[in-house]
């Protein structure tokens, strides 16, 4: 069962604690600071991440396998490892973009 992890906002404004994740020429803040659990996400003109990702909120779901929950779904991004505790992927389901979160 999926359980909530975080609301991914696109922003153009600085945001305190940002950090910059060079691959994806974006700034992007921690969810757990926040009191509602929003994580803003900066891009720079040129990142390589998909349009989706860039301009639409995304909604985080924490699931036991990444792996497992992609199956039969439209994947945006495909499974990757931002940290060494996470693994991420992007799908798109019923128009929503959703991220889904495997803690390792």
């Amino acid at each position: 069962m999926a359980k909530f992890h975080h609301v991914g906002v696109v922003s153009k404004a600085e945001h305190p604690g940002e950090t910059y994740l060079e691959g994806g020429k974006v700034y992007i803040t921690d969810p757990t600071k926040h009191p509602y659990g929003f994580e803003y996400l900066r891009f720079e003109a040129g990142s390589p991440l998909p349009k989706e990702l860039q301009t639409m909120t995304h909604v985080a779901f924490e699931v036991p396998s990444v792996d497992a929950a992609l199956k039969g779904e439209k994947v945006v991004v495909a499974p990757f490892d931002p940290t060494p505790q996470l693994r991420v992927a992007f799908i798109m389901k019923d128009g929503v973009l959703i991220e889904l979160v495997q803690n390792k």
